[in-house]
């Protein structure tokens, strides 16, 4: 849903831009024989079936609990999102470095340069148009520069989006050079540069996914804004004595473990301690509705 940082908008939208933009590469390359060509379309292939599993992903992680997963599925969505970098590596940077390695030991004639040149340009467009709407999505709830939003973000598929799309356009970038090199040139070595630059890229970009994934996957802290509102919710206690500790867990992008440990009054009985520690949970969903899962443990010295 737009707006809500969730992606699937933009994934869906991604998704359909590609199944056209894979299908128009194929096309061109079995009319050019182009190494970049074969490469962009691979490149294309690994982002469709991303997409794909994205969606896969969400639909998972909205299963109810069971008494094997009591929190949830929330992490499916982590999980999926692991899986498209790798998918991200394998079948496009991997694929694309093989590929054009092959074609600078056997270069390959590149011919009717013309479908290429129309296909990538297509392509860019189609491209850029997905990237505005992971952009638009990102935005509405970014805050900061970039490079943090995609380190701090909870909610992975807009930042898979941004960062496939990105590079998918530097990719046609590489894969237009080459061509057109090798057409000016008539040296088709540059082709099949252009398929190994576009596989280092991929392969960059699925690090970077990587790392950033099994940061969520091990399990990530609540964002500083959301802790401090929870310490505050604590805080706000008149019985309080102390706040030992507050510890935060995303099992999901909207899903939110709260721990604290809490010293009250000596002076209270059982039933003003339970009253006292029911009225900190409320306030914190209330103020944090995506801690779902509250446990306030009261202590004494």
């Amino acid at each position: 849903m737009a707006g809500d940082g969730s992606g699937q908008h933009a994934t869906i939208s991604a998704l359909a831009a590609n199944v056209g933009i894979a299908a128009s590469k194929f096309v061109a390359f079995a009319f050019t024989g182009s190494a970049s060509m074969l490469a962009e379309a691979i490149h294309s292939v690994a982002d469709t079936s991303n997409q794909a599993l994205l969606l896969l992903g969400r639909r998972q992680a909205r299963r109810e609990p069971t008494e094997q997963h009591p929190f949830g599925f929330g992490r499916e969505r982590y999980f999926w999102s692991f899986i498209v970098a790798f998918v991200l590596f394998t079948i496009g940077g991997v694929a694309s470095l093989i590929d054009g390695y092959s074609k600078i030991r056997t270069p390959h004639h590149v011919s009717s340069p013309v479908w290429a040149f129309a296909v990538l340009g297509v392509s860019i467009v189609l491209e850029s148009l997905s990237l505005r709407v992971a952009v638009r999505e990102a935005n509405e709830i970014r805050e900061g520069s970039w490079r943090s939003y995609i380190r701090d973000a909870k909610a992975p598929e807009v930042v898979v989006l941004i960062l496939e799309d990105t590079g998918a356009l530097v990719g046609l970038v590489f894969a237009l050079t080459g061509v057109t090199l090798a057409t000016a040139l008539h040296n088709e070595r540059f082709d099949a540069i252009g398929s190994v630059a576009i596989g280092v890229l991929l392969c960059v970009i699925a690090f970077v996914l990587a790392v950033e994934l099994r940061s969520l996957l091990i399990g990530e802290a609540a964002t500083l804004a959301n802790r401090r509102t929870i310490e505050a919710a604590i805080r706000e206690a008149p019985e309080l004595e102390e706040l030992i500790y507050a510890r935060t867990l995303h099992i999901g992008p909207d899903t939110l473990v709260v721990g604290a440990k809490v010293r009250l009054r000596s002076d209270l009985t059982f039933d003003g301690v339970v009253n006292v520690i029911n009225a900190m949970e409320q306030r914190i969903r209330e103020r944090v509705p995506i801690a779902h899962y509250v446990y306030i443990e009261p202590d004494r010295e």
